[in-house]
């Protein structure tokens, strides 16, 4: 196993899964750029990695904007070190059902999932190939098996999942590998978001959504953390192009 500190980006990383990722990488030993639209709003975050010993460093940025991503990508290798791992995490959700849902919802969902993934990998790999070690892990979801109300997000994360696997083959010979993690019920900010949108409250969701789940619990963001942590780790180095379902149970 290397002995070489790792520099990982975790977008959306000011809360909730993203959140706990960076913690957990942090943990891991790597150095964490904790990424999201506002700087400030990573403070949590990185306050929680620094106390508990680790290094971290907040950086504001739009995934979905070019130039903003290849400013933030330049300042993490400039601060931290050349960034070899990265987790696309970063998301949005825009629920309608279909007939009432805006070409501007459906543009913001596909602009932050997959614009953003696509420019934030595309900014990063010189970095893993030169060291001839990267690890690219995408967020996508069992939603990309549909769910109603989600045309948007069900095709983005889809989406993400075909970006993944032509990664996984394009990057594969500069020892840099590709994968997806698709939570179900993950109990965050979004989940609370959407239950009070149809409205229920949060514990009668998260109830019903734990009735239909194997493990008979929802998720928790710590459970999708622990999967990133292998993916990003050097012992996951033949482990590549894979789907990862990361939902208490089988998925048809």
């Amino acid at each position: 196993m290397s002995s070489t500190v790792r520099t990982a980006i975790v977008t959306g990383a000011a809360r909730g899964i993203g959140a706990a990722v960076a913690q957990r990488l942090a943990a891991d030993g790597m150095q964490v750029a904790v990424l999201d639209l506002d700087a400030a709003a990573c403070a949590d975050t990185v306050s929680a990695i620094e106390s508990a010993g680790g290094k971290a460093l907040a950086v504001g940025a739009n995934v979905a904007d070019e130039a903003s991503v290849a400013a933030a990508v330049e300042k993490v290798a400039e601060e931290l070190g050349d960034p070899t791992v990265l987790i696309n995490n970063a998301g949005i959700t825009r629920d309608n059902l279909l007939f009432k849902m805006t070409v501007e919802d459906w543009d913001a969902v596909m602009s932050v999932h997959l614009r953003g993934a696509f420019l934030m990998a595309r900014a990063t790999q010189k970095y893993m190939v030169d060291n001839k070690f990267g690890r690219i892990v995408n967020l996508s979801s069992t939603s990309a098996q549909g769910n109603r109300g989600q045309v948007n997000y069900s095709a983005a994360k889809a989406g993400m999942q075909g970006f993944t696997k032509t990664l996984a083959v394009e990057l594969g010979k500069f020892g840099v590998t590709a994968n997806a993690i698709a939570p179900g019920f993950i109990a965050t900010e979004m989940t609370a978001a959407t239950a009070e949108r149809v409205g229920a409250s949060f514990e009668d969701y998260k109830a019903a959504a734990a009735s239909q789940i194997p493990v008979a619990r929802v998720g928790e963001p710590d459970d999708i953390a622990h999967t990133a942590s292998f993916l990003a780790s050097e012992g996951a180095g033949f482990v590549s192009g894979q789907v990862i379902y990361v939902a208490g149970g089988p998925k048809d």
